[in-house]
């Protein structure tokens, strides 16, 4: 190589070699669902679609938290959002189920047991 050459870079400017990242750092990479999680979700958002309860959903990754939003009509509010927040993982469970006003209606480290709190309950009729 000469001593003329800018460092790769073209037309021989000196400017030195540019830095070009192919990753993102760990800190910058978003929260994601990962297969288990998706399942779990899943198993129990088919059963409510099944039912005419729900029609629709969203998945939003974002670099705090990842949720499943779940709608009844493509134009509404969610019904319900499912949020995976590590940062909470340790204090309070990672995963939260929060209603259409904001309310936590569940929350703890087993998603299993935090979106049980969707599935419809048996309810007592008379006769």
């Amino acid at each position: 190589m000469s001593e003329g050459m800018g460092g790769g870079v073209p037309g021989g400017d000196d400017a030195g070699p540019s830095v070009i990242r192919l990753a993102r750092a760990k800190e910058d990479r978003e929260v994601t669902f990962d297969r288990r999680e998706l399942f779990e979700i899943l198993r129990v958002y088919g059963r409510m679609v099944a039912s005419g309860e729900w029609r629709d959903y969203a998945i939003d990754h974002l670099a705090d938290r990842a949720v499943f939003s779940v709608f009844r009509r493509t134009s509404e509010t969610p019904l319900f959002r499912i949020e995976k927040t590590p940062k909470l993982a340790a204090r309070q469970g990672a995963y939260a189920v929060i209603d259409q006003g904001g309310r936590i209606l569940k929350r703890g480290a087993d998603l299993a047991r935090v979106v049980a709190v969707l599935e419809k309950k048996p309810k007592l009729v008379e006769i």
